[in-house]
C-alpha cells in the first residue's frame, strides 16, 4: 500500500512496518541501554503529536528516535528535525557532471514506491540558490559515440511537442511513450557525439520532457518521483542555459510544496526564480505562487504584496510570447488563486467572488485546472455553510479527476470528507461520502 502524504516520521515507520507503539518500545529499549539512563517521556500520544506537526520531540527524544532507526550521528548533527529521518532524499546538484545522472535517477525513482518523500525546505532553498548564481558549464559529448545530426534532433523535438500538447485526458495514456522518448534523449546525451549547439538543444529537450514526466507523477500522487524528475529537468535546463525553463521548474517545486502542506518551503525557490526571469507572464505566475505560499502560512502583508505584483505583471504588455511553461497563465488563474489566498486568510465572501469569476473565465479545454478550481469553490461554499452547493461542486471535481486520471485531485476531494460528515442529511452529501469511501 502506498504511503500517504504526512510526516517524515510516519514514512520512516512505514518503511519498517512499525506501529507507533513499536517505535515507543524501541525508544525505551534505546533509553535503557544508555549509561546515563535517559527517560523517553514518549508514548503513543506523543508520537501522534509529532506526526501531526503539533509538537517537536525534545533533544533527548530525538536522540532515542535516531538510535531506534539506526541513523548515523553525523546525519543527526547535520540535518534539523525531521530531515535526518530515514528516507531523506536530497536533489543532485547542478553542473554538466550531473545532467545524465539526474535523468537516470528519475527513471529509477519512477519505479519506486516512496510516494511521500519530497525534498526538504533546506534542500530546495540550496538548489534554487545554486541555480540563480551558478553559470552553466561548457557541454561535452562522447568522443567515440554515435554522431547525432540536426535531422534527428528535429524529429525528437517535433515528437516531444506532439506528446506534450495532447489534451489532459489523453496524456494520462501516453506516460510510457513520454518515458521512452526521454530515455532516447538520455541515451544520446550519454553516448552520442554532437556539436555544442545540438547539445544545448538535447539538454533543453530533456528538461522539457523531464518536467512533463514529473507532472504525470505529481498528478498520480507520486511526489518523490515528481521531485526527482524535476531535479533532472532543472539540471538539464541549467546546462542548456535556459533560465526561463529553470524558473518554471522552481515554480513546479513550489506548487508541490504548497500542495503537500509545506508552504514555507515554496518561498525561497520562487524568490530565486523571480531574480532570474523577466517575462511579465512568468513573473505574474511566480508572484501568484508566492502569494499562495504566504497566505497558507498566514503572512497577510506579504501575500497582498505579491497579489498586487501578480496583477500588475499579468496586464503588462510583452514583446515576446511567454515561456512555454507558463503560456497557459491567464486572468482566470489569477482570479481563482487570489480567491484561494483570501480564503486561507479568512475573507470568505471576497474569496467566493474571485473564485466564481475565475471559473467563469476558464476555457473548457482545461479540465484538470477546472477540477482544482472547483475544489476551491467547494471549500468556499463550506466556509459559508452552503453544504448542498459544496457537495455538488465536490462531486463535479471528483468526476473530472477520475476521468483524467488525476489521483492527487481525487485525494484532495477525499480529504474533504471529514468536513462533510456532520451534514449527511443534506442533499448530495450522503452520496458523495459513499463515493469517497471507495474512491
Amino acid at each position: 500500500m502506498d504511503v500517504l502524504i504526512g510526516h517524515p516520521l510516519t514514512y520512516a515507520r512505514e518503511l519498517r512496518g512499525w506501529s507507533q507503539t513499536d517505535l515507543v518500545a524501541r525508544m525505551r529499549k534505546a533509553a535503557a541501554s544508555r549509561p546515563e539512563g535517559l527517560r523517553t517521556g514518549a508514548d503513543k500520544t506523543a508520537v501522534s503529536r509529532w506526526e501531526n506537526w503539533r509538537k517537536t520531540p525534545s533533544a533527548e527524544s530525538q536522540l532515542l528516535i535516531a538510535e531506534a532507526f539506526g541513523v548515523p550521528l553525523v546525519d543527526f548533527d547535520i540535518y534539523p528535525w525531521p530531515h535526518w529521518l530515514p528516507g531523506r532524499a536530497d536533489p543532485l546538484p547542478l553542473g554538466s557532471a550531473f545532467t545524465v545522472r539526474a535523468l537516470r535517477e528519475a527513471q529509477r525513482a519512477s519505479m519506486e514506491r516512496r510516494n511521500f518523500m519530497v525534498f526538504s525546505a533546506v534542500a530546495l532553498s540550496g538548489l534554487s540558490a545554486q541555480w540563480a548564481s551558478l553559470e552553466p558549464d561548457r557541454l561535452t559529448s562522447s568522443l567515440d559515440g554515435r554522431p547525432v545530426d540536426a535531422e534527428r534532433a528535429d524529429w525528437l523535438e517535433t515528437t516531444a511537442a506532439a506528446l506534450t500538447s495532447l489534451p489532459t485526458e489523453r496524456r494520462q495514456h501516453t506516460v510510457k511513450l513520454m518515458d521512452a522518448h526521454l530515455d532516447t534523449v538520455t541515451d544520446l546525451l550519454e553516448g552520442g557525439r554532437y556539436p555544442q549547439h545540438l547539445g544545448l538543444r538535447l539538454h533543453a529537450l530533456a528538461a522539457r520532457l523531464a518536467s512533463t514526466c514529473g507532472w504525470y507523477r505529481f498528478d498520480q500522487g507520486k511526489h518523490h518521483a515528481a521531485g526527482v524528475y524535476w531535479n533532472a529537468a532543472l539540471t538539464n535546463a541549467h546546462a542548456a542555459d535556459d533560465r526561463d525553463a529553470g524558473a518554471g521548474v522552481l515554480a513546479d517545486y513550489a506548487y508541490q510544496s504548497i500542495w503537500v502542506g509545506r508552504p514555507q518551503a515554496a518561498v525561497d525557490p520562487l524568490t530565486h526564480a523571480l531574480a532570474r526571469t523577466s517575462h511579465p507572464t512568468a513573473r505574474s505566475l511566480l508572484h501568484l505562487r508566492r502569494a499562495r505560499a504566504y497566505a497558507a502560512a498566514g503572512a497577510r502583508a506579504e501575500c497582498y504584496r505579491d497579489l498586487t505584483a501578480a496583477e500588475t505583471a499579468i496586464t503588462t504588455d510583452a514583446s515576446t510570447p511567454p515561456p512555454s511553461w507558463c503560456s497557459w497563465m491567464s486572468p482566470a488563474d489569477l482570479s481563482v488563486d487570489a480567491g484561494q489566498c483570501l480564503l486561507d486568510l479568512g475573507n470568505a465572501p471576497e474569496a467566493r467572488a474571485r473564485i466564481d469569476e475565475g471559473l467563469a473565465l476558464l476555457p473548457v479545454s482545461r479540465d484538470k485546472t477546472r477540477g482544482v478550481f472547483l475544489l476551491s469553490q467547494g471549500r468556499s461554499f463550506l466556509k459559508s455553510g452552503e453544504i448542498e452547493q459544496a457537495a455538488a461542486v465536490a462531486a463535479q471535481s471528483l468526476d473530472l479527476a477520475e476521468r483524467i486520471g488525476a489521483d492527487r485531485c481525487v485525494a484532495l476531494v477525499r480529504d474533504m470528507a471529514p468536513d462533510f460528515s456532520p451534514y449527511r442529511s443534506e442533499a448530495g452529501v450522503g452520496e458523495l461520502l459513499e463515493r469517497l469511501r471507495t474512491a
